[in-house]
């Protein structure tokens, strides 16, 4: 795996994220994702790279095809990560939300 490149990186990318989006309900061959976006076919190989680099996507060959797959358990690592900052985050909604009922009441 290349150094520079990890998760969070290869997620910042929206196109990149439809990718992962494409690929959780099946396998898809690289052509078949590419169909969906209106850039050049290497591009969205460069995309797949990344992603499979940073083990986000599988591959697994079934004749001449090569087919993309999501890594649930890498989706699994990254979810379990950003889990405290969402708790957080939901944890301010609802107090900021009980001082506003608070204040509307007044």
């Amino acid at each position: 795996m290349n150094l520079r490149r990890d998760v969070f990186q290869a997620i910042a990318d929206p196109t990149r994220r439809a990718i992962l989006l494409l690929v959780t309900s099946h396998s898809m061959t690289a052509g078949a994702i590419a169909s969906n976006f209106d850039t050049a076919r290497p591009t969205v190989s460069k995309h797949l790279q990344i992603l499979t680099e940073c083990e986000l996507l599988e591959q697994e060959q079934n004749g001449r095809e090569i087919y993309y797959h999501i890594n649930a358990g890498k989706m699994k690592e990254v979810a379990d990560f950003i889990e405290p900052f969402r708790t957080l985050w939901e944890d301010r909604f609802t107090a900021l939300e009980t001082i506003m009922k608070t204040y509307k009441s007044k």
